[in-house]
């Protein structure tokens, strides 16, 4: 597994406040918090007092711990949009080793996407329904991944506050509506570099109402970006192609970065199987720390940096950079 980097900067986007972003009716920061040596090896021994939280430089009051032994509540989704059609199995047998390699009581729900959103098993710590899930995955098509996000953001919300969440997905992120409303952006773009900065990533409003609902939820997103959708891979090179691309790659690290999960970019097929070991592996290794931010928390947009030490300062401590007070 590759080195955990130390704790994000806080980005400086402002989210549009979107109207079918998933509520809830706590104001408490749920934070997945992964910790590694200097050699990169996660440190799984580590117990609350041993962690400091800071919110905007002030220190908070942790309420809520949970080892990393804990118990996740995640959804596993499925993009079976026509660019996946192709190996198909291939991915259906890497998701399977996912499953084998998570603990015994996590609960793992299956969606899979393509123009349509479908719930294929409910959350389950059975894996042979889950596998079965996956089994019967199928479909080609447009790829509406965002909704899909927003889909599996709901089903989280019913597993209850206090649980661990997350979310796993292999994709090329190019999803369709996005890919819509990017396109006349790009409408005067004659060079790669020009297409790149027609299109501000981090200011659509759909990837903003996903990172919202992450933020209230504390759901960490840990995408497994599909060499079909990496920009630097193009079989016939155009800067609208590119601009397109490019952007839809950039909103993928944007999702693991500010959810404090993980883009882990599939550069050849075969190694589906072992990144997706990987991400189970990183979940089994993180800590959860919840904390309410002093006084009346106003919903106004405003961006709150979160800066988390441990005790021994050699370790390196990753989580999520902060959050939009929404």
């Amino acid at each position: 597994m590759l080195p955990l980097l130390l704790c994000l900067a806080a980005l400086p986007a402002r989210a549009q406040e979107p109207d079918d972003v998933v509520r809830t009716e706590t104001n408490l920061v749920q934070l997945n918090v992964g910790v590694v040596n200097l050699q990169g090896r996660a440190v799984t021994s580590l117990s609350q007092s041993d962690f400091k939280v800071y919110e905007d430089g002030v220190r908070q009051q942790i309420l809520h711990f949970e080892p990393t032994d804990a118990p996740f509540s995640l959804v596993l989704l499925l993009d079976t949009s026509g660019s996946t059609v192709n190996f198909r199995q291939q991915f259906k047998s890497a998701a399977w080793r996912f499953l084998d390699a998570l603990a015994p009581e996590d609960r793992v729900a299956v969606v899979q996407f393509n123009a349509k959103i479908k719930s294929l098993s409910g959350f389950s710590t059975d894996r042979k329904k889950t596998a079965y899930a996956i089994e019967i995955a199928d479909g080609a098509g447009e790829t509406h991944f965002y909704d899909a996000l927003k889909f599996a953001m709901k089903e989280l919300d019913k597993e209850g506050p206090k649980r661990r969440k997350a979310i796993v997905v292999m994709t090329d992120g190019l999803d369709t509506n996005m890919r819509n409303s990017d396109r006349p952006l790009l409408a005067n773009a004659q060079t790669d570099a020009e297409a790149i900065a027609a299109i501000d990533p981090k200011a659509n409003p759909t990837l903003n109402a996903v990172l919202a609902a992450a933020d209230r939820q504390g759901i960490s997103i840990f995408p497994l970006a599909l060499p079909s959708g990496d920009p630097k891979r193009l079989p016939l090179p155009d800067p609208r192609i590119t601009g397109i691309y490019s952007a839809a790659r950039a909103r993928l690290q944007l999702l693991a970065d500010r959810t404090g999960g993980r883009l882990n970019e599939i550069q050849r097929l075969d190694q589906m199987a072992r990144l997706y070991a990987e991400v189970a592996a990183e979940l089994r290794s993180l800590y959860t720390v919840a904390y309410q931010p002093a006084g009346d928390r106003a919903r106004n947009g405003k961006w709150h940096e979160i800066k988390i030490e441990v005790a021994q300062p050699e370790l390196i401590v990753r989580t999520r950079p902060g959050y939009f007070a929404r």
